[in-house]
């Protein structure tokens, strides 16, 4: 099995104002994008090209819209990146492009 291309973990998943998990887990692996419980059941998943990922300005930098299957998700990531060696969630942008990068759109 491939590495993953992209993964989070500690992710706060929402759908509207009803917070899914606190502690989910985003990945991006073989062309799909997955958003997991923080049991590792499977909330949403849809083909990458499929998806709509954005940081609109309006929302805390730590934060992004996925748009699978019709369904708006908020996802609260880290600020920032970790440091090196260092556990915990990458920045919204860092997703947003992960998403870009694996359907193929670039910026």
């Amino acid at each position: 099995m491939a590495e993953p291309e992209f993964t989070a973990r500690g992710v706060r998943i929402g759908n509207g104002l009803r917070s899914l998990t606190r502690a989910g887990q985003v990945r991006i692996n073989d062309g799909r994008l997955e958003l997991l419980t923080s049991y590792g059941s499977e909330i949403d998943s849809a083909p990458v090209q499929a998806v709509r990922a954005s940081k609109p300005w309006f929302v805390p930098d730590d934060r992004a819209l996925a748009d699978l299957n019709g369904k708006r998700y908020l996802l609260t990531l880290g600020e920032s990146d970790p440091a090196p060696g260092e556990s915990g969630p990458p920045a919204a942008r860092r997703f947003v492009e992960a998403v870009r990068r694996a359907a193929g759109r670039g910026y």
